[in-house]
């Protein structure tokens, strides 16, 4: 039974039973006082009045009824929405925490990679081998390329001379910058720093005195850190370290650095098949004009041989006639006999 139903039900019936009493007194109306009847009047007619405002506020109260249904309804399915998406966004979490375990088990892989030197080279070898390959042709590489000194660079680009080939090393020392990165105190800090800068000029005269042949390979070699980091940390902090390499034709580039010198070599190398080209289309003009000369002289001596048949035929011709008259005369004379 709803609200508005229990309100209405009693005032109902006492309205009626009033209505009932006021009949009753009326039809007993000589024993009953005036006052009395008008008063149970006056009540039914309150107490009808009453049972209509009840009434009234009765569906007030089940039209409220009906929009907290609703609203229930609409907010139950907005919670049963909701937990949808909550279990949608756990599902999310839970993929992106394997992805995180499976990338912090990748991470700790790098990290014992790099830790090896022997390991940590191979990667840089590889990472250089990769650059290489991306921007420049194959026709242009060699890796693994030895020297006649017997030296073995790591790779060798192509180039004509001039500057000529270019060898690339990607091995670089790294130890000391660890060192340097790890360092808590300023005086450890400036040991490794020490150091860090020892190994590298060590390392690029080493560079310097394989790589470099007179003749045979370009006056600079490419030395390639393969860490925006180390590279970053030379330039900012050891500038006279970079100097010293420039001064000796070694050129230090990071990934990204060789990128654009790699850009530049391309460039160099269109050009020089471009020049190749240009070179071999001039070879070929040059022949073709010896082709067109040699033409125009067997034209003319073409042109030779066909005046003197020219004039062979005319020679021809006129003897032919010569015969033909004196065979006329011939004839003449037999005829004269006969």
């Amino acid at each position: 039974m709803s609200i508005a139903s229990l309100a209405d039900a009693p005032l109902a019936w006492i309205a009626l039973g009033l209505a009932l009493l006021v009949a009753v007194l009326l039809l007993r109306r000589p024993a009953v006082p005036p006052e009395l009847i008008s008063g149970l009047a006056q009540l039914s007619g309150r107490l009808d009045q009453l049972t209509r405002t009840a009434q009234a506020q009765g569906m007030a109260l089940a039209s409220q009824e009906t929009a907290l249904a609703d609203r229930l309804a609409a907010q139950q399915l907005a919670i049963a929405e909701g937990l949808a998406r909550m279990g949608e966004r756990l599902s999310v979490l839970d993929s992106a925490q394997a992805n995180l375990s499976a990338l912090t088990a990748q991470v700790t892989d790098l990290s014992a990679v790099l830790s090896n030197r022997q390991a940590r080279g191979a990667l840089g070898e590889a990472q250089m081998e990769a650059l290489l390959r991306d921007a420049l042709p194959a026709a242009a590489l060699s890796f693994q390329h030895t020297l006649s000194t017997g030296a073995r660079a790591d790779a060798l680009i192509r180039l004509p001379m001039p500057p000529g080939p270019i060898a690339v090393d990607s091995k670089f020392p790294l130890e000391a910058f660890r060192r340097l990165r790890a360092a808590e105190s300023d005086a450890a800090r400036i040991a490794a720093g020490r150091d860090f800068a020892a190994d590298v000029l060590a390392h690029v005269k080493a560079v310097a005195a394989k790589y470099v042949v007179p003749g045979e390979t370009a006056d600079g070699a490419i030395l390639f850190v393969p860490s925006e980091a180390v590279y970053a940390a030379l330039h900012a902090d050891f500038p006279q370290v970079v100097e010293d390499a420039i001064r000796r034709r070694v050129w230090i580039t990071s990934p990204t650095t060789l990128m654009a010198v790699l850009t530049t070599l391309a460039a160099v190398l269109r050009d020089a098949r471009l020049r190749d080209e240009a070179r071999a289309i001039q070879a070929g003009v040059a022949r073709l004009a010896e082709d067109a000369g040699r033409l125009g002289e067997r034209v003319t001596a073409l042109r030779r041989h066909l005046d003197q048949a020219r004039a062979d035929i005319q020679g021809i011709e006129v003897s032919a006639e010569a015969i033909r008259r004196r065979a006329g005369h011939v004839a003449a004379i037999e005829t004269d006999k006969e």
